[in-house]
C-alpha cells in the first residue's frame, strides 16, 4: 500500500468530511429512501431512484475517503525547518521575467487549491522546487513555455 503525503490540516479536513458523510448525509439519504419506498411502486418512483443514486455516490465518497485516510502519511509541517524546499513548505518565488511574486504551500494531491496558494506535490512547479534552496533558480515547463523562478523564502507553518 503506497503511502500518500498529507499535511495535518489536510488530514483533519478529510476526517471532518468523513464524519459529515457518515453522521449526516448517510442517515439523510436512508430516510429519503424509506420515505420514497412508502409511496408504493418502485419501478416508476423517481424519488426512490434519485435517493438510491445519491446513496451510491455517498457510499463511494466514504470508501474513497477511508482509503485515503488509511494510506495517509501525515506530516506535521510546524515541526519542519530549514531553507531546503520539501513537502509542506510555503515557498515565495519571483518570476524572473515579470518580477511577479508568488507564494505557494506544497501539499498532497487532494489538498491542492491554487486559489488558496496550495499546490500539489505532483505539480510541475512543486517538482521543480523540491530539494532546492533559497537563492536557487528553477525552470518550469508551462503551457506558455519555460518560466524561470527564483526562490526568495522557505517557510514552515
Amino acid at each position: 500500500m503506497e503511502k500518500v503525503p498529507m499535511t495535518a490540516e489536510g488530514y483533519r479536513a478529510l476526517d471532518d468530511q468523513l464524519k459529515l458523510l457518515k453522521s449526516v448525509e448517510r442517515p439523510s439519504v436512508i430516510a429519503a429512501i424509506a420515505e420514497a419506498r412508502a409511496h408504493g411502486d418502485l419501478s416508476e418512483n423517481a424519488e426512490y431512484h434519485a435517493a438510491k443514486e445519491r446513496q451510491g455516490w455517498i457510499e463511494g465518497q466514504i470508501a474513497e475517503i477511508e482509503d485515503r485516510i488509511s494510506r495517509a502519511q501525515v506530516i506535521d509541517v510546524s515541526k519542519l525547518n530549514g531553507n531546503q524546499v520539501k513537502f509542506g513548505a510555503t515557498v515565495t518565488v519571483v518570476d524572473e521575467d515579470t518580477e511577479e511574486e508568488g507564494r505557494y504551500q506544497i501539499v498532497g494531491e487532494h489538498e491542492a487549491d491554487v486559489k488558496a496558494g496550495r499546490i500539489s506535490v505532483a505539480s510541475p512547479i512543486a517538482r521543480a522546487l523540491i530539494s532546492k534552496e533559497v537563492g536557487d533558480v528553477v525552470e518550469v515547463q508551462t503551457p506558455g513555455g519555460v518560466k524561470a523562478y527564483e526562490i526568495l523564502k522557505v517557510e514552515w507553518k
